[in-house]
């Protein structure tokens, strides 16, 4: 009996607090963006991808040109007697390290660099975003990634996405 009238008091209080809470929740002006979108559609990113390519690229001519010496060396080691081949064979160990120490040093900055990039980009999408809630009076933008549905008239990422744009361009 008593564990009846318990659930019965915390259904209704529980019931209480959800009809208190939509009502306050139905006085704010809510929205949500779509930050994949936006990130995507932001002309610094592009321009991100760009670089990054072109410094991936660069590093892999690099590296290729390195592995290409390294062959050569191999090449010309078969045609060596014994005890030159043994010289050769060390040159090619410390031309082996080397390209490897290159290869792991390369990495290491071309993901630091994607990374503060990524970051700088995240930045001013959290900038504009909150920008555009103070100025048009938003109390709450949910990531679209939160959401199970939400009206299209409260999508403001095309107009986030052009702010954005037209900041970027100044």
């Amino acid at each position: 009996m008593r564990n009846r009238l318990a659930v019965i008091v915390v259904m209704a209080l529980s019931a209480v607090v959800f009809f208190l809470s939509q009502e306050a929740f139905a006085e704010k002006k809510v929205a949500f963006v779509d930050l994949a979108m936006v990130f995507d559609g932001y002309e610094k990113t592009k321009t991100f991808d760009v670089k990054l390519e072109e410094s991936q690229k660069a590093k892999q001519k690099e590296i290729d040109a390195k592995v290409e010496a390294i062959k050569a060396l191999q090449e010309k080691q078969a045609l060596l007697s014994d005890k030159e081949k043994a010289k050769k064979q060390e040159e090619i160990n410390a031309k082996t390290k080397e390209l490897q120490e290159f290869q792991r040093t390369s990495e290491t900055t071309l993901l630091k660099d994607r990374d503060e990039r990524l970051k700088e980009i995240l930045q001013d999408i959290q900038g504009i975003v909150e920008d555009f809630a103070k100025k048009e009076k938003y109390d709450l933008i949910f990531n679209e990634r939160t959401l199970l549905y939400g009206d299209d008239s409260m999508d403001i990422t095309p107009t986030v996405l052009k702010q954005l744009n037209d900041n970027y361009k100044k």
